[in-house]
């Protein structure tokens, strides 16, 4: 067989083409506020992770601006050697400070700060457990390691101490979860797994992409949220949602993360966060701690959207945090119902198996705290009105 078959043969999403269902890659024309110009159109944004609206707030654009002035568009080389600027060091030493961690080191991309941690700590004879409903980055980056991978099912503490349970205590184990996950928008049980860290003698890394800025004081995050920073031994988070960029960073004790500086592939062998991307971080750092009326005005919608959609019927599972979804069922039916509420004037994302189980299809929303309220009710009546006319409620 050719190598090039499987690329000929993939052909189902032409078929979801032409019956005018595909959902992916939507070229936006404008900045991503709440509302985006699609094909000419304006729409209701639902979709997006800048859950403090920060993108757009001029603090943020302005030092983006000053930060390509003062030090141009790229570093042109890794951390590890040229790429290294005086403001990557400040942003390190203030997300250190937010996240009341020793030490934090960058990474050009969420995704390789998770590639980078858990394949430079976990070796062979090690193990790495982790939650069924863990993002891709953590997955992949158990693949890169050369540790055993174990997982246990979806915030099921029995089954986390099962699969404990079945390794030595003396070896070295890295349990690592979302802090809240992207998909069913629940906080993970971050107080049972400490415990069982310190009964089995595990370290606990959480990924806090989706929780910097929503939950935590100033929304620094999930072990913030629980007060269980000392007991968290690496927090990682991501630029690209609250922090209104691109990039990543890992958490830790001095000790962890001199030791990722110098073991971390994505690190070592990849550019630097831009200039720009640096400065609106240490920008949205700072708006997102000296305006704490922002993280209430994202509860407040969020409250607002969650009780008007479960007084209309719908199913939003476990959610607890501003990330709601809402489940339809089949996947030819959700895509019908993103393309019905793209027609309505609203962007929302479909969520289809296999990132959700057969039958469990979503829609995927997310709130903002640049939400109007006027907005989330004009939501909540179309998505209750398409959900009557496709037999959801």
């Amino acid at each position: 067989m050719d190598l090039f078959d499987k690329c000929k043969n993939f052909v189902v999403y032409k078929e979801i083409e032409q019956a005018g269902l595909y959902p992916y890659f939507q070229p936006i024309s404008s900045e991503q506020g709440t509302e985006v110009i699609i094909n000419g159109k304006k729409i209701l944004m639902l979709g997006s992770n800048s859950y403090l609206g920060l993108t757009v707030h001029p603090k943020v654009k302005q030092a983006a601006i000053n930060a390509i002035k003062k030090y141009g568009t790229g570093c042109a080389g890794s951390r590890f050697l040229n790429g290294t600027l005086d403001i990557h060091i400040e942003l390190e030493e203030k997300l250190a400070k937010f996240t009341k961690k020793e030490k934090a080191v960058l990474f050009s991309t969420g995704f390789q700060a998770n590639l980078g941690a858990i394949a430079g700590l976990v070796g062979k004879d090690d193990y790495v457990i982790i939650d069924k409903s863990d993002h891709a980055s953590i997955v992949d980056g158990t693949k890169l390691s050369f540790g055993e991978v174990k997982r246990f099912l979806h915030n099921d503490m029995q089954s986390l101490e099962k699969v404990l349970q079945s390794i030595d205590i003396d070896a070295g184990k890295l349990i690592v979860v979302d802090g809240i996950y992207s998909m069913d928008g629940d906080i993970a049980n971050l107080p049972e797994i400490i415990k069982l860290k310190k009964k089995y003698n595990a370290r606990v890394m959480v990924d806090d992409a989706h929780a910097f800025g929503v939950i935590g004081e100033n929304g620094s995050g999930t072990a913030s949220h629980f007060n269980l920073i000392e007991d968290t031994d690496i927090i990682m988070g991501t630029f690209s949602k609250s922090f209104a960029s691109l990039g990543g960073f890992i958490a830790a004790d001095a000790y962890v993360i001199d030791y990722l500086k110098h073991f971390a592939r994505s690190l070592i062998f990849s550019a630097s966060i831009t200039p720009a991307s640096c400065a609106a971080v240490l920008a949205s750092l700072e708006i997102m701690q000296s305006e704490p009326q922002l993280i209430e005005k994202l509860w407040a919608n969020t409250n607002r959207m969650r009780n008007g959609l479960k007084s209309a019927g719908f199913d939003t599972l476990q959610s607890c945090t501003p990330i709601i979804p809402v489940l339809v069922g089949e996947d030819l039916k959700v895509l019908q119902y993103r393309k019905m509420l793209f027609e309505e004037g609203i962007f929302v994302n479909p969520v289809v198996s296999p990132a959700v189980p057969k039958n469990k299809a979503l829609i995927r929303l997310s709130l903002m705290a640049t939400h109007t309220f006027d907005q989330i009710d004009f939501a909540i009546e179309k998505i209750t009105k398409v959900g009557k006319k496709l037999g959801v409620i």
